[in-house]
């Protein structure tokens, strides 16, 4: 360890709509929530990650939880500020004779306009970072994967996020063609609500509505290994009594039909625009899925029956866009691509 990285500390940052991921010397250190709570009156922000988390939907007037990320963007500048610093103070909460110089590596949606980008850096720099390196999601996804970028092969990846879904064709340590599309995990959370509000008369919170899909979440009405029917707790909208009801998977896969035919159709326009010498490689290759959403059951079954494509889901979805950004960040003199 020299001198420079004493004063130095390198982190890669995965700044996701519904969780942060942190790395630093290739660990994992911080996987949190995208939340803040703050006071209402004072303006004080009092809690950051998994203890907001605890908090949203259930605070008083006086707290107000705050998700300064939406669809991929910063929504909210002074809190994303505030959550990006509080979260680089749990890598080493002890306390330091002087703060190291922070040279951040950070990934971004693909579809971002320059303004948010702007916004991005500025919240970074903010927070303390001396130097910004930007990536695009797929292309972090897809090292992440450990599909060598740099090579003139085509790639397909796509990557489901909270607030947004990234479809992207890369080639050359470039993104050929790329899609993006604000229809992702957020979405099918709030699918989920709306369903149980239509169907069974029951007003449910976020929360319960990102465990339903968690627990029993499902693309497809016919799977193999099929989950128990989970029960569900919430209001009453006819008497206003809290109640109990059971829900299927079936149902679920009912309620996120319509999301997902979206991504899918995202997924066509992007192969409809992939030159052709591409195309021939993705059909050797098949499609790559990343991110939480792609998690959700009979997923890439779905994806492969409507491209006729093989589908292959990364070992740990959740975490290929931070392993990604990681690499990144060590070799930053060598990808061309991370945006300064």
């Amino acid at each position: 360890m020299g001198l420079f990285d004493f004063f130095t500390q390198e982190i890669a940052i995965d700044l996701g709509t519904a969780n942060i991921l942190i790395i630093h010397n290739d660990k994992v250190v911080v996987d949190e929530p995208s939340i803040v709570a703050r006071e209402v009156q004072s303006g004080k922000m009092i809690a950051v990650g998994k203890q907001a988390m605890q908090m949203h939907g259930k605070a008083h007037e006086g707290i107000r939880t705050i998700r300064p990320l939406k669809d991929g963007v910063i929504a909210d500048f002074h809190a994303a500020e505030h959550m990006i610093r509080g979260m680089i103070k749990m890598i080493n909460p002890g306390k330091r004779l002087f703060q190291p110089s922070l040279r951040m590596v950070i990934c971004i949606p693909s579809g971002i306009t320059e303004v948010e980008k702007r916004a991005v850096r500025d919240s970074a720099e903010h927070a303390g970072a001396k130097e910004v390196y930007l990536i695009y999601e797929p292309m972090a996804a897809a090292i992440g994967i450990g599909i060598d970028v740099e090579e003139p092969m085509g790639n397909m990846i796509i990557d489901i996020g909270g607030g947004t879904s990234e479809i992207a064709v890369i080639a050359l340590g470039g993104i050929v063609c790329d899609k993006s599309i604000r229809v992702a995990g957020d979405e099918f959370t709030s699918d989920i609500e709306d369903y149980m509000r239509r169907q069974h008369n029951i007003l449910i919170g976020e929360r319960t509505a990102e465990r339903i899909k968690i627990e029993i979440g499902a693309a497809l009405t016919e799977l193999d290994d099929a989950p128990d029917d989970l029960a569900v707790h919430g209001r009453d909208l006819m008497t206003g009594i809290p109640k109990e009801i059971y829900v299927s998977y079936v149902e679920i896969a009912h309620a996120l039909d319509k999301s997902i035919s979206k991504i899918e159709e995202a997924i066509l326009s992007a192969l409809e625009l992939t030159p052709p010498e591409l195309s021939a490689d993705i059909y050797k290759t098949g499609i790559y899925l990343a991110g939480g959403g792609s998690m959700l059951r009979g997923l890439d079954k779905r994806i492969s029956l409507k491209t006729k494509l093989p589908v292959h889901v990364a070992d740990d979805p959740l975490r290929a866009v931070a392993r990604g950004t990681g690499i990144a960040l060590k070799n930053i003199d060598r990808f061309p691509f991370l945006m300064k």
